[in-house]
């Protein structure tokens, strides 16, 4: 529970202008992120003892020793009005600075999110691999959490999380949902992964695969039985491949192309665009299906080709971004501008929106 008097009314502001997130950085005044923009609060510039007074209340022992080691960490706390938060700490000119998310007190619909009807198909599969992919801030958290409330109220399972922080907390419902949280429940990602296949879990969900450990094993767990969700930061669906494949070396690399090409069931990349109005954001996307066009496509390598398989995919379910990014701009949800600055091919992008008005 968080205990301190600046930081509560910080807090009580970010909920009452619906922020996502709030910074509080040395030099100015709290900073809330409203519907994708930074916006400044009223209040005074922050000191360096303001934040030191409010790191030091909100971190225990092993937090503070472990930010005094590393200088960056990384956690979950409680707020009376603002509910779960993400906190991040880092330093900056000798002191800390702090970066909250709000995590919401309950999971939206998938209409609500502007989510494609195919990610209730990949979270109903049996086993494989699912990736949920993005930059930073691009909700990928919001729809691995729903893909987990989807199994929750629709399977009899055990799901098991492995999350650094936890972010929602998820109620037993048809399902058994145990979450884990990196520095509160295990050491680390790897020993965790390791150890959370002799739990009997049926659903494995992995907050962020960051490193050939965590990835060679929820690609072994997927192909072992185990529907495995997880999160990576990536721009494009082809990246988070590459990306996956080129952690690896040599023969190991062929292996995990192997194990990749039959494990994988689908990717979704998204984005948060702001909308035409500016009062809120919209997810554009874009998505891929493990047909076996695409296992062909990842067991030769060749994921230069993907895009082309995607955009003849498109009865399975597959999505281009900037096919996405015309269809919102389209149903006048996001502006040109805002389709255009995003595309990734922009003069194809003109070209689709000239033919669309013939």
């Amino acid at each position: 529970m968080i205990n301190h008097p600046l930081l509560d009314r910080y807090l009580c502001g970010a909920t009452d202008c619906d922020a996502s997130d709030l910074h509080l950085v040395v030099g100015v005044p709290p900073a809330f992120r409203v519907n994708g923009e930074i916006v400044l609060g009223d209040d005074d510039a922050l000191t360096g003892s303001d934040l030191d007074g409010i790191a030091d209340a909100l971190l225990n022992e092993a937090q503070r020793a472990k930010f005094e080691l590393e200088w960056e960490l990384c956690i979950s706390l409680f707020h009376e009005r603002a509910g779960r938060l993400r906190a991040t700490f880092y330093r900056r000119n000798g002191h800390p600075e702090l970066s909250f998310r709000f995590c919401g007190d309950k999971i939206s619909t998938r209409q609500a999110l502007g989510l494609p009807e195919r990610i209730d198909e990949l979270a109903r599969r049996p086993n494989g691999l699912v990736l949920i992919t993005g930059p930073t801030g691009a909700g990928k958290t919001t729809t691995l959490n729903y893909m987990v409330d989807l199994i929750n109220n629709e399977r009899r399972c055990k799901i098991v999380t492995i999350e650094d922080p936890i972010e929602f907390v998820h109620q037993n419902r048809r399902a058994i949902v145990v979450q884990q949280e990196v520095l509160t429940d295990v050491r680390s990602y790897n020993r965790a992964l390791i150890h959370v296949l002799r739990q009997d879990p049926d659903v494995l969900v992995v907050g962020e695969m960051r490193d050939f450990e965590a990835i060679s094993t929820a690609i072994t767990a997927a192909e072992t039985g185990h529907l495995v969700l997880a999160t990576l930061h990536s721009p494009s669906v082809a990246n988070a491949l590459e990306r996956i494949i080129g952690v690896f070396e040599g023969n190991m690399q062929r292996q995990i192309i192997l194990q990749l090409s039959n494990a994988l069931q689908g990717i979704i990349c998204q984005d948060l665009l702001p909308a035409a109005d500016r009062t809120r954001r919209v997810l554009g996307y874009e998505l891929v299906i493990a047909n076996g066009a695409v296992r062909n496509l990842i067991r030769e390598n060749q994921m230069h080709q993907l895009e082309n398989v995607m955009q003849t995919g498109k009865k399975d379910g597959m999505v281009l971004m900037d096919n996405c990014l015309l269809d919102l701009y389209c149903k006048c949800q996001i502006s040109y501008d805002t389709a255009m600055s995003r595309a990734r091919y922009p003069d194809r992008l003109v070209r689709q929106k000239a033919e669309n008005r013939q």
